[in-house]
């Protein structure tokens, strides 16, 4: 049985021994890489901000409102947790008018009690000064009720009065009920009525089935006074530019590896030829089927390492020069992995070739 490491270094000397045969090897494989990465990497990248754009979480948001009397209760949270696809769910009881303590003739703005939302804003909610009668507002809200920085008091139309702290961010999922003015509420018993939920499904395709199940979850007194808003259109758009540009982009690199491949095949078969008596005189020494087929297949893997490595620097070079955005590392490893397979397929069938030649007959050849 031939050592591995024999293997490789006979391998490496005739890499040396052949420089210019190695370098036409070489800036194939580096031709291949750059003409995928500077094609199909930048089809990928615009694929990714494409879907990112569609991807957001309004496309994957299930707003279900019950209207008044539909009997719907904080309790539905539990429920709805244990369907397996969902990212996130929050419920809203009705919105209540409250006003800057302040201004008392100044706009008013809808606060409603949250539940559902524990792990949002976990640190302005465990800030000196919080409390459980604290509300917290988005900029928006805030510039309605004419405060410069995020802090005061709200008073209800009932006398109700609630402290202010800003929001840090506003979640995509509650964009919809703005201007925001939230008071986090526990589900503990679920008995408190609500009026919205929002489910955020795990991916767009998911919105249709969750929104069902969802429903069949709430537990509505009267399911005639619920009804239910998807993004279901915008996912099914999803779905269809991902299949496009996906089937695009795997045609683009079949087609640059089956060019690249048939290439490579050609010039190894050349090259077999060109070696035909150093093959014949290994044959007639000694060296097996086996070991010829290894240590062409060696030589290949190892010109495709260099290749390879070219082809990476030279399109991050150019792609860095007209910034425009990487490609990720996931990608450029997949690139790595489809040239060097491209590679090593197109000189199995010269190595098996060069590996069958009549060691007697090749050493006649002049």
């Amino acid at each position: 049985m031939t050592r591995p490491h024999l293997v490789l270094h006979e391998a490496a000397t005739v890499v040396r021994s052949q420089p210019i045969p190695s370098f036409v090897m070489i800036l194939i494989l580096a031709s291949m890489v750059v003409a995928i990465m500077l094609t199909t990497g930048r089809t990928a990248t615009a694929e990714q901000q494409v879907l990112s754009t569609i991807d957001s979480v309004g496309t994957r948001s299930i707003v279900i409102r019950a209207d008044e009397g539909a009997g719907v209760t904080s309790g539905v949270l539990d429920r709805i947790s244990r369907i397996e696809g969902i990212d996130r769910a929050s419920a809203f009881s009705g919105a209540t008018d409250v006003a800057n303590t302040h201004l008392a003739d100044g706009a008013r703005v809808p606060l409603r009690f949250a539940y559902g939302v524990d792990d949002l804003w976990t640190e302005a909610r465990t800030a000196p000064g919080s409390s459980p009668a604290t509300a917290y507002a988005s900029p928006n809200a805030l510039a309605r009720l004419g405060m410069l920085h995020p802090s005061g008091s709200v008073t209800g139309a009932a006398g109700a009065e609630y402290d202010i702290r800003g929001m840090p961010d506003v979640p995509g999922f509650l964009t919809g009920l703005e201007p925001l003015l939230l008071l986090p509420r526990s589900v503990d018993d679920g008995s408190d009525p609500v009026r919205i939920i929002i489910v955020v499904a795990a991916s767009p395709e998911l919105v249709s089935p969750l929104s069902k199940a969802a429903v069949s979850v709430l537990g509505a007194d009267d399911p005639t006074k619920v009804t239910v808003q998807t993004s279901e259109r915008l996912a099914q758009l999803h779905a269809l530019v991902e299949a496009q540009l996906a089937g695009f982009s795997r045609g683009l690199v079949i087609a640059i590896a089956a060019l690249t491949g048939g290439i490579a095949g050609v010039v190894q078969a050349g090259l077999v030829l060109l070696r035909r008596k150093d093959f014949g005189r290994r044959r007639a020494l000694g060296a097996t089927r086996a070991f010829i087929v290894q240590l062409i297949l060696t030589q290949t893997i190892l010109l495709a390492f260099a290749g390879i490595g070219i082809g990476i620097a030279v399109s991050c070079t150019v792609l860095l020069a007209e910034s425009a955005v990487l490609p990720r590392c996931d990608f450029s490893f997949a690139v790595a992995v489809v040239s060097l397979a491209t590679a090593v397929i197109s000189a199995v069938l010269p190595a098996v070739l060069a590996s069958r030649r009549d060691p007697v007959r090749e050493l006649r050849t002049p």
